[in-house]
């Protein structure tokens, strides 16, 4: 499938954590052919790719699950009440549209509402509205009884409604869910690469469940795998932005993101120092960044004895929210390292880095 039209696919997918199947159908439609697919008891899908050794065991991991919310309760007038999933800031949330898909399968638009502003008190303007005080408003009135028109009930997946879109610089792009359905890209690209190559290792490509509410899938599916090394494919953040250092090296066009510090782990310095040097012995740029939230390879990194691991991302501006931009440019280069590790990471290269 041509790139733009797999990340629109990605992209406009609905999936939260737990709710992963329409990306997980992507998935396994890119994946189809390979030495063996499996999917695990959570939903986590892994593909592998034998190469002219079984070993090392390489697992690249790319979460398939994307922030969004959850149906708490009906109020009596037809407004839902909903509970985030996944970490937001709730400044982004009023206004927001979204949509709602019900046990039907279908999918009911809306939009999230709050005290408009006239109503404000000076104090209450002071302040950012409670989640608690929100809610969904899929066209409530007296006569039209939410419940029974829609059907929708407590535990219903409820996600942003955005178009994937180019945006005037002909580079970015602009959707939702950038976190993570562009690592699952990286997954399908990357294996479209290796398909014509030799290569000296054998590759585990997992697109995993439920990263956003700890890190679930991740830590299943590395158990299956049981890698020699692992790579969390994701975001990165941007800080190119108004209120940033304008001298900020996590920019959009900024090449590849390394991560050398999250909450969840801190990187095999080996394993660092050994990318860093790809990426430098072929021309493919690079930035060292941190984020104070977690991979996927915060779980990889301690499977059985332990697995040396590092995250590379793709800089995002407005992570976790409604809509966020990428640059094509810095994804083709995260992809051309990815694929550069997986040529060059043989049996003595491990050695050397554990």
């Amino acid at each position: 499938m041509e790139r733009i039209a797999l990340l629109k696919n990605l992209t406009e997918a609905f999936g939260i954590s737990g709710y992963e199947e329409d990306v997980l159908n992507i998935l396994k439609k890119n994946f189809v052919g390979q030495d063996t697919l499996t999917k695990d008891r959570i939903g986590s899908i892994i593909a592998k790719k034998v190469g002219k050794s079984e070993k090392p065991k390489i697992m690249f991991a790319a979460h398939m699950d994307e922030v969004g919310f959850m149906v708490k309760e009906i109020t009596k007038e037809g407004f839902i009440k909903f509970i985030p999933i996944g970490g937001w800031w709730v400044g982004n949330l009023p206004g927001l549209r979204v949509k709602i898909k019900t046990k039907k399968g279908e999918y009911i638009p809306g939009v999230i509402g709050s005290k408009p502003i006239h109503e404000l008190s000076p104090e209450e303007r002071k302040n950012l509205p409670k989640v608690e005080d929100l809610y969904i408003d899929v066209g409530a009135t007296k006569n039209f009884n939410v419940k029974e028109k829609f059907g929708i009930k407590p535990g219903d997946p409820v996600v942003p409604e955005t178009e994937f879109i180019p945006l005037g610089n002909s580079d970015l792009y602009m959707a939702k869910a950038w976190d993570d359905r562009v690592g699952c890209g990286l997954l399908i690209e990357l294996l479209n690469n290796l398909t014509a190559t030799e290569h000296p290792n054998t590759v585990y490509l997992a697109g995993t469940v439920q990263e956003e509410v700890g890190l679930r899938g991740a830590k299943t599916a590395a158990y299956a795998i049981a890698p020699d090394i692992g790579f969390a494919l994701d975001v990165s953040i941007c800080r190119d932005t108004p209120g940033n250092d304008a001298e900020a090296v996590e920019k959009l066009g900024g090449g590849v993101g390394i991560l050398i510090y999250d909450r969840t782990m801190i990187p095999h310095s080996k394993l660092k120092d050994f990318v860093c040097e790809l990426a430098e012995q072929n021309n493919i740029p690079y930035h060292f960044t941190s984020i104070k939230g977690g991979y996927d390879t915060g779980s990889i990194h301690l499977t059985n004895f332990g697995v040396p691991c590092l995250a590379l991302g793709v800089p995002s501006r407005y992570v976790h929210s409604g809509a966020t931009i990428i640059s094509l440019e810095d994804y083709e280069n995260v992809l051309n390292l990815i694929t550069l590790i997986v040529k060059n990471l043989d049996t003595e290269t491990l050695q050397q880095i554990i």
